[in-house]
């Protein structure tokens, strides 16, 4: 099944929980938190304006974004689960390319 997102929403492919803490402890999962981060799947056209033109969307499909804890609608689609999102829900993208990464300077 294809979902297409409407106006300023995407759709968010969630991340797994944790299975077990920094300190290696395993969790049940009643102890799981829902994850806040994931991969954009869809988005949608952009929000209308007053002016009748489309909003420019500034989020792309693969992007990984981070998004507020309660923010959005959980779905389930088959067997994955997914958030849908507006835009402004959306906290930051996670930058991957070797242009964020630190420079290695010579000693």
């Amino acid at each position: 099944m294809a979902v297409r997102p409407l106006d300023d929403r995407v759709l968010v492919k969630q991340f797994e929980a944790e299975e077990t803490t920094a300190g290696g402890i395993v969790l049940p999962d009643t102890a799981k938190e829902k994850p806040q981060r994931g991969k954009v799947m869809a988005v949608g056209p952009g929000k209308l304006l007053d002016s009748g033109e489309r909003g420019k969307m500034s989020l792309k499909k693969g992007d990984e974004v981070f998004y507020g804890k309660y923010a959005g609608t959980e779905i389930r689609i088959d067997v994955e689960e997914y958030v849908i999102l507006k835009e402004s829900d959306v906290l930051a993208v996670v930058e991957t390319d070797e242009a964020s990464k630190p420079k290695k300077t010579k000693k």
